[in-house]
C-alpha cells in the first residue's frame, strides 16, 4: 500500500510556486523541471500536477501523458548541450523501490558512455530462474491483470 500523499513534499511546494524551479515544460497537467541534484548535466523530472504518491494512483491518461511529455522532452536532452548518448527514464514508484520524494516522477537521465551511473545489482538479483517457475509466475500475473477493474 501506498505512502499517504503529503502536501508538504517538496514537489507539491514547487507546483504551488512556494520553491523556485528551472521549468522546462508546463502545461496544465504536468510540469518539468531541472533537477537539482542531476546525475548528469540536463537530468529532467517530469512531475504531475495530480497528487499521487505511485503511478497506479494516476489516470491513466495522465500516466500515458507523462510519458508522452517525457518521449518529447527526451529529444531536447539529446539535442542540448551538453549532447548525450542516451537516456534512462526512470520512475521509483513507491519507498522499497528508492522513491525519495512521496510524489510520482518521471527522471529524464541524459547518458554518457563511461558516465558511471547505472543500476547496482544485488547477489540475489538477476538469476536466471527456471521454466516451471517462469510459468508460473506469468500465470499469477495474467490472473492479476484480469483480476483489475478497467480496460484489458
Amino acid at each position: 500500500m501506498p505512502a499517504a500523499y503529503d502536501p508538504q513534499n517538496i514537489f507539491a511546494k514547487v507546483l504551488r510556486g512556494e520553491i523556485p524551479s528551472h521549468k522546462v515544460f508546463e502545461d496544465d497537467k504536468c510540469l518539468a523541471i531541472l533537477d537539482i541534484f542531476p546525475v548528469n548535466p540536463g537530468h529532467v523530472l517530469v512531475i504531475p500536477k495530480a497528487a499521487a504518491v505511485t503511478v497506479p494512483e494516476l489516470d491513466p491518461q495522465l500516466s500515458a501523458h507523462l510519458f508522452a511529455v517525457a518521449a518529447r522532452l527526451s529529444k531536447a536532452v539529446r539535442a542540448a548541450a551538453p549532447k548525450c548518448e542516451g537516456v534512462n527514464f526512470w520512475i521509483s514508484d513507491g519507498a522499497a523501490a528508492g522513491q525519495e520524494v512521496p510524489h510520482v516522477h518521471l527522471h529524464i537521465i541524459p547518458r554518457f558512455e563511461g558516465d558511471g551511473f547505472g543500476w547496482r545489482v544485488g547477489p540475489n538479483n538477476r538469476k536466471p530462474l527456471a521454466a516451471d517457475a517462469l510459468k508460473a509466475s506469468a500465470e499469477a500475473l495474467r490472473a492479476a491483470v484480469a483480476a483489475l477493474p478497467g480496460e484489458r
